[in-house]
């Protein structure tokens, strides 16, 4: 099945001149959404990961998922402010200014290992955050993984991981 096939493009969204690549018709779609889960399994499975970590808001649609395939645990990263409990923060550099993801203190377990799933891949500051940030917790970060990669955009520029997609398209 080509996953492809289950992938909306919508122009203009959210701002004229970009093309956004939206996962809800793969979602929607039962059999390619299982697809997708079954190709991240065969691509994670081998790294022995004790925890998956999604990033906010549609990084959690495959890790939930993906975490109960695997029987490992999932955790999120989230944009400040959105976690309760006791938090650890990390600034990032965005093209114009910075932001803010947090994971909560407890989520991690020194040396866990641990892969960090998205969504989407474009220009990698978000993920390269989570990496960061979940390196400065004590996880061991295994790779990280997302459904689609925007080629050209450098994204996987500079990510302290190994990086898996199961779809890019040339930007």
């Amino acid at each position: 099945m080509d996953l492809k096939d289950h992938i909306r493009t919508v122009p203009d969204f959210p701002k004229p001149g970009i093309l956004f690549y939206d996962i809800s018709t793969l979602l929607a779609h039962p059999a390619a959404w299982r697809e997708c889960v079954n190709q991240l399994k065969t691509i994670i499975a081998p790294m022995k990961p004790d925890l998956l970590i999604g990033i906010e808001s549609r990084g959690f649609l495959p890790a939930a998922p993906l975490a109960l395939e695997l029987g490992v645990g999932f955790t999120m990263v989230r944009k400040k402010g959105k976690l309760p409990g006791e938090c650890i923060s990390h600034e990032y550099d965005l093209e114009y200014g910075s932001d803010i993801v947090q994971i909560q203190a407890d989520a991690v377990k020194p040396g866990q290992k641990v892969v960090i799933l998205d969504d989407l891949l474009a220009t990698g500051g978000t993920l390269r955050a989570a990496i960061e940030l979940s390196q400065k917790v004590g996880a061991d970060v295994a790779g990280a993984a997302c459904i689609i990669e925007l080629l050209g955009l450098g994204g996987r520029d500079g990510l302290n991981a190994p990086f898996h997609s199961l779809i890019s398209y040339e930007i």
